[in-house]
């Protein structure tokens, strides 16, 4: 069998491994070593291989902006600073039919723009905002939908979790791929609300809801400032020093994070044993990225071994799809993916197949960001993995009567419109390269 064979193989049986349970970085790494034993004809050097991705994968300074962005949004999220941006943004709409909704995509944009974990933002909301709308009268449906669909803004308002490993896999600059995703997250969100409105003219059903609240007295400003302060000024000290050039992403995680705990501190919501808890959930959420970078690393140096990258990069130029056709199959495996994987997995396995086709194509890799990530995300709303929803079903508790399938339900017209924000940047590419 040649090495080209060999590589092909190896992806199949990567699909079929993944497919039938296998973690992610298990399969990859024990592919990897199998697949370069074969085709060396060696195990010591596909053990060397092994070990060297190990010491020089992630022995990189910029590795350090993964930890610390992390424990900057799990001490945001025990600050309770989404709960406050919430009332902020349900007072600005509780006037408007649907204004829960729209309040609960406003909060969690901002909430994106502090954190980049959207798994702590459907966590945090559905703690929050569902309890609150199904109070006022809102479909269980549209409730949980409302929370999942904008709990993706996550990963895509920087600064995101999925933007630094995609600047990582593509060695694009972190900062400009944070820029990019700003137009692309607030196109997003205002899609969510406009859509919430549609659907709460036009499919009442669907929403529920009661009249709008026109008596309830607004909150005087002095309370607005106090509650916006904190995500102001945390805000500012990450992306103001970050886009200003004071900061590289490490060291803005690192203020970030900083800025977080001194926060939390303050607001007298952070004990030694929930300060415990965040740094080890930090850590394990560190350490599962961590591993999954490094059996990438070796899985797409095992590519390169046996020419499959090489291979792919040709067949695809010449096959005469042209770019507008690679990008359509690209991004539709992406979001079939997203009904088995969970999104940090996606983009290690699919992105380093596609870079030597992206660069024969000449496509810019800071906008291919953007549209995979948003490909990504859709993923994460789809069944049957949908890892957004199964955290709201497990925030939720097992006491709730709502299903999985209503939550996969309330999902999907957030999943439609991220479809078409999609297409949008895809046909529109300045909306993710206008600012660089």
């Amino acid at each position: 069998m040649s090495s080209t064979a060999i590589g092909l193989a190896s992806v199949a049986c990567m699909l079929l491994l993944i497919w039938g349970g296998m973690h992610v970085g298990v399969a990859l790494a024990a592919l990897s070593f199998v697949g370069v034993w074969l085709i060396r004809g060696d195990a010591g050097v596909a053990a060397n291989l092994l070990a060297l991705a190990v010491n020089d994968v992630i022995a990189d300074y910029v590795f350090g902006v993964v930890p610390l962005f992390v424990l900057m949004g799990l001490l945001v999220s025990v600050a309770d600073i989404g709960r406050e941006t919430f009332e902020v943004a349900n007072d600005l709409f509780r006037r408007v039919r649907g204004g829960l909704g729209i309040a609960t995509v406003a909060a969690n944009a901002v909430f994106a723009a502090i954190t980049g974990i959207s798994i702590a933002s459907a966590a945090v909301f559905t703690k929050v905002a569902v309890p609150e709308m199904l109070r006022h009268g809102y479909t269980p449906r549209f409730a949980v939908g409302v929370v999942a669909g904008s709990s993706v803004l996550g990963m895509l308002i920087p600064p995101s979790l999925l933007l630094i490993l995609y600047g990582v896999i593509t060695e694009r600059s972190i900062g400009d791929l944070f820029i990019a995703g700003i137009i692309p997250g607030i196109v997003l969100a205002t899609a969510f609300g406009l859509g919430i409105l549609a659907m709460g003219r036009w499919f009442p059903g669907f929403v529920g809801g009661r009249a709008p609240d026109t008596a309830a007295p607004p909150l005087p400003p002095g309370a607005i400032a106090a509650r916006l302060a904190p995500v102001v000024a945390l805000v500012a000290l990450v992306l103001g020093g970050l886009y200003g050039g004071l900061f590289t992403p490490t060291e803005a995680g690192a203020v970030g994070a900083a800025g977080a705990l001194a926060l939390a501190a303050a607001k007298r919501r952070l004990t030694w044993r929930s300060l415990w808890r965040v740094l080890v959930e930090t850590g394990h959420i560190t350490a599962a990225i961590c591993f999954l970078i490094i059996a990438a690393s070796v899985y797409s140096r095992m590519l390169a071994v046996s020419g499959v990258t090489d291979f792919l990069a040709t067949l695809i130029v010449e096959s005469g799809l042209g770019q507008a056709g690679f990008i359509a199959i690209f991004v539709l495996t992406v979001i079939a993916l997203g009904t088995i994987l969970d999104s940090s997995s996606i983009l290690l396995v699919t992105v380093p197949l596609a870079l030597p086709a992206l660069a024969g194509f000449g496509i810019d890799l800071v906008w291919f960001g953007i549209v995979t990530l948003i490909a990504v995300e859709i993923g994460l709303l789809t069944p049957p993995f949908g890892i957004a929803v199964f955290v709201i079903k497990a925030t939720l508790g097992k006491e709730s009567p709502i299903t999985l399938g209503e939550i996969f339900a309330g999902a999907a017209p957030f999943a439609a419109i991220m479809a078409g924000v999609l297409v949008l940047v895809i046909l529109y590419p300045p909306l993710a390269t206008a600012l660089l």
